[in-house]
């Protein structure tokens, strides 16, 4: 994509911090980090969202994203590690190219990426049944 920042930096036409890199994805260290070690996880070919992505290319980010999050746990002693994938505008979605973030977690860090849910009545079994019809 033309105007896609990832596919920008992916043809080194914009400078980030590559910490890995392989034929079909690459590592950058997120430039607004949440964390000591945040990064984000990038497949090199143009997909917009989960909704998008081969089920080929999601193997390979995942693939990756599982070898980033133990480097980053080994390499920055690191005790946990959030990863998180914003799908759509309406999720917070702000690069139209899927993306992962691999957030290293330490003790005590005071971040909190965790979801808490809407006090809001939920009618299950009708959810349930959109679903499942």
């Amino acid at each position: 994509m033309e105007n896609c920042i990832f596919c920008k930096i992916i043809k080194q036409e914009i400078q980030a911090h590559k910490i890995y890199e392989d034929e079909e994805t690459i590592v950058i260290l997120d430039i607004n980090p949440a964390s000591k070690g945040h990064s984000l996880v990038i497949p090199k070919k143009h997909y917009e969202n989960l909704q998008d992505v081969t089920e080929e290319a999601l193997k390979n980010i995942i693939v990756t994203t599982k070898k980033i999050a133990k480097k980053l746990q080994e390499k920055l002693n690191a005790t946990g590690i959030n990863v998180v994938n914003a799908s759509g505008k309406d999720a917070q979605q702000t690069v139209e190219h899927i993306h992962f973030h691999v957030v290293p977690r330490y003790k005590e860090d005071g971040l909190d990426l965790w979801f808490h849910g809407r006090k809001k009545e939920l009618n299950v079994d009708e959810i349930k049944k959109q679903i499942i019809n």
